[in-house]
């Protein structure tokens, strides 16, 4: 039952969120670009919207659940021993979080 009320509140979220940033680009579009370039017309909410996906495409990725490459990385890295997230930091370039006190 949680998982449903999960599922569709993060539909509704989804389906409130998208006209809003589609509308937000259509007045950021009319209000900026028509006067930074010369060739440049108003858009419609139709053409907003486009515009909002094709940037996300180009830009952004469907890389699906927000947060969830993160979170497999973090149970990689709390499984590695003290010498293999050394030898990772060596092979990253990372020297920041080094553990040298003296």
């Amino acid at each position: 039952m949680r998982i449903k009320v999960f599922v569709l509140s993060r539909a509704v979220l989804l389906l409130s969120a998208v006209p809003l940033f589609a509308f937000f680009v259509m007045l950021l579009w009319n209000s900026v670009a028509t006067g930074a370039f010369t060739g440049a017309r108003p858009i419609d909410y139709v053409h907003a919207l486009g515009l909002l996906v094709l940037s996300r495409i180009l830009f952004g990725g469907f890389r699906g659940a927000p947060g969830w490459h993160r979170r497999r990385q973090w149970e990689k890295w709390q499984a590695m021993t003290p010498e293999e997230r050394e030898s990772f930091r060596g092979r990253m370039g990372c020297t920041r979080h080094t553990n040298t006190r003296e």
